[in-house]
């Protein structure tokens, strides 16, 4: 008999059915690779579980069940609806709690934390609805986190005292709302814990403390977070859990983002054969009106602006070296006041400078396709992944050595890599970019060795099975402390 490994994955958006940003890419694609690594010897029965926001379409849904949570002394109604995608149950949970936020997300704290509070603990409960045992809960970001602390108070329930608990942290900074009024509502108790007094009543840092086991996405993230820089006050609590802590970097969907299929691109192209990939750079160039000229560097952004993504940094590093010979063009939207600087630049050199600010995903794989070099200079990153894509289509990714970025680009190797953040920084290492691209076999080994990497979700999927694999077998071993924890009696 196989192995089974039953994982409940728990998310707010996932691929197709909803997507707001990066989880959606990960949650719509780390479970089906996971679920592809059954073999003769293991069976891994990966169901993801979401929201059933008013957002995804409900005509390939069927209703599967109706039960109730307790809420203070009355009982919230909960729905399940279940889809498939590509043979993987897809279970969407719905409530007046989810329906009454309306968006993914909502500006309004109060709702989201009622919201996904009440999503976390239906999710729990699913499983005996749907006749399935999970051995795992695997939660992502804040909005999933409550469910790893609701499985630990479980602990004292005989059925779910062996069910083991993992989180991913996608993005730290955002730890949840105040929910300690609704914890007491939702019979879930206050714990014991060694997390500082303020994160004692966030969902994320709960979740964190209740977890069997911590993944940040990338190992230089999970490095990063054990330090006040980038801990979000939790450094001390991560140097505590560094025995389950793990970096694992995110993949991409690589038959998605596939030059030699794409059908967004003007021309497709492989490692194997590079020699219509100059077609993209003169149709980027002729679609955006600037010279189409193939010796002058065609720089790429596709990023949403925001400090974070180090914007300012580029566009001031730019504007020093007007005199070099390039060209920019720069998709995403956000902060109003980076939008006004990227368009001054393009103001200052319009014969040089492209700023498009909106969301257009066939436009950012032209960009992916057609750019000779890929900026990312930025000041916060846990995985990245348009630098994956950008090396997949050939594009030479210049970043700074932050999260993500520093485990996936190797300078004078696989792209260009500066350290601090400083503008300086940024310029020395344009500089050497500019100054090799004339060199056209040195620029052809680059970004072959770009495109010969594997980002593939598979690898990420036999690192996540490692994890399951050791948390299985320590789930025989006595359930670990509670700190106090225990399900309201009644």
């Amino acid at each position: 008999m196989p192995q089974t490994i039953n994982v409940l994955f728990l998310a707010a958006e996932a691929e197709p059915f909803v997507k707001v940003g990066g989880l959606g890419d990960v949650a719509g694609t780390l479970p089906r690779a996971l679920r592809a690594l059954s073999n003769d010897e293991l069976k891994l029965d990966v169901r993801l579980v979401l929201p059933y926001h008013s957002v995804i379409r409900s005509d390939t849904l069927r209703a599967v069940g109706i039960y109730s949570i307790p809420r203070g002394q009355t009982e919230v109604q909960v729905e399940v609806l279940e889809g498939t995608l590509e043979g993987m149950p897809v279970y969407f949970i719905n409530g007046d709690p989810i329906q009454s936020s309306g968006s993914v997300y909502s500006s309004n704290s109060k709702l989201d934390a009622e919201k996904y509070i009440f999503f976390s603990l239906a999710a729990l409960e699913l499983p005996r609805q749907v006749n399935w045992s999970p051995n795992i809960i695997h939660a992502n970001d804040w909005h999933t986190a409550l469910a790893a602390y609701g499985n630990l108070v479980r602990r004292w329930d005989e059925k779910t005292r062996r069910v083991s608990s993992l989180i991913t942290i996608h993005n730290l900074p955002f730890l949840g709302p105040d929910v300690k009024s609704l914890l007491e509502e939702y019979g879930l108790p206050l714990a014991n814990t060694d997390l500082p007094d303020w994160a004692r009543v966030m969902p994320m840092p709960l979740g964190l403390w209740a977890s069997d086991a911590i993944v940040a996405v990338s190992p230089t993230y999970a490095d990063e977070i054990l330090h006040p820089e980038f801990g979000c006050g939790l450094q001390d609590f991560f140097r505590n859990r560094t025995d389950s802590l793990q970096g694992i970097l995110n993949g991409i969907d690589t038959a998605s983002f596939d030059p030699q299929t794409d059908p967004t691109v003007a021309a497709n192209f492989s490692a194997q054969n590079l020699s219509e990939r100059p077609r993209n750079k003169a149709a980027l160039q002729e679609r955006l009106g600037l010279p189409v000229n193939p010796d002058v560097p065609l720089l790429g952004m596709v990023s949403r602006m925001d400090q974070a993504k180090g914007i300012d940094i580029a566009l001031k590093g730019l504007k020093l070296m007007a005199k070099q010979d390039w060209q920019l063009v720069l998709l995403g939207a956000g902060d109003s006041n980076l939008e006004a600087t990227a368009k001054k630049l393009q103001e200052e050199l319009p014969e040089r400078v492209r700023v498009e600010p909106r969301y257009d995903p066939k436009l950012a794989r032209q960009i992916y396709a057609g750019s000779d070099i890929f900026l990312m200079p930025s000041r916060y990153e846990p995985c990245g992944i348009s630098q994956m894509i950008a090396m997949r289509y050939g594009s030479v990714p210049l970043v700074r050595a932050v999260g993500g970025l520093h485990d996936t680009v190797t300078d004078s190797e696989t792209g260009f890599v500066f350290i601090d953040t400083k503008v300086k920084s940024f310029n020395d290492a344009l500089r050497r970019a500019l100054a090799l691209y004339p060199y056209h076999s040195r620029w052809m080994n680059l970004q072959l060795a770009g495109m010969l990497q594997d980002f593939s979700w598979t690898n990420s999927a036999r690192q996540y099975l490692e994890i399951y694999k050791k948390l299985m077998a320590e789930s025989t071993a006595p359930p670990r402390q509670t700190g106090g924890l225990r399900l309201r009696e009644g």
